[in-house]
């Protein structure tokens, strides 16, 4: 439980960070309430985890050996892939992930009246969010995840640490973002990958 709830939380911290999600919450926030867009976000991200983890545990009714085998080549074939990426990418390119992030929100709200109810922002945030969660790599690493581990576990990790991305997103997610680059968020991301595909190798001994 334990080993499940740490994966959870780590993985999600540290890959969530710049995200595409976290550059919505940074947007909303700089132009709604902050207590109102991180209600919104962590709640959308809340419903993808139990969603993701329901979906990993559906996959783990299938035989152990081959599950096991399916995670590693998983985590490590994208962790090269997300390290391949980031290699072509130039070291002052732009975060194409905030770019996406602007573009969205400013779509949405421009088919919304300009004075929003409370109830209205925390969806606001709640529907961008989840639409934007939905087959990124933290829900499909999180399947993966709840496939081989705890359902609890993994749960409590993953929402412990979209609460702590969607926290720094709208606390202080200004003044850090324009320091992001997507090289870097790509990098990390590969990384984080190859190490839970060494892990799960390393477990299976």
């Amino acid at each position: 439980m334990l080993t499940a709830f740490t994966a959870g939380l780590l993985f999600i911290t540290f890959s969530e960070l710049g995200d595409k999600t976290f550059f919505i919450a940074v947007i909303l926030a700089m132009r709604h309430s902050r207590r109102l867009v991180f209600a919104g976000v962590v709640a959308a991200l809340a419903a993808m985890t139990v969603l993701s983890v329901l979906m990993g545990q559906v996959a783990s009714l299938l035989p152990k050996d081959f599950l096991h085998v399916a995670e590693i080549i998983f985590f490590v074939g994208f962790g090269v892939k997300l390290l391949y990426q980031a290699s072509q990418m130039p070291g002052g390119a732009e975060c194409e992930e905030a770019e996406e992030a602007i573009a969205t929100v400013k779509e949405a709200e421009s088919k919304m009246p300009k004075k929003k109810t409370p109830w209205a922002i925390v969806l606001e945030a709640f529907m961008l969010t989840f639409v934007a969660e939905w087959g990124d790599r933290t829900q499909i690493a999180t399947i993966a995840l709840a496939a081989a581990h705890p359902a609890v576990g993994v749960t409590a990790g993953a929402i412990a640490g979209h609460s702590i991305c969607a926290a720094i997103a709208v606390l202080g997610g200004r003044m850090i973002a324009g320091r992001i680059s997507e090289r870097l968020i790509t990098a990390m991301g590969g990384g984080l990958f190859l190490l839970f595909g060494a892990i799960a190798l390393l477990e299976g001994k």
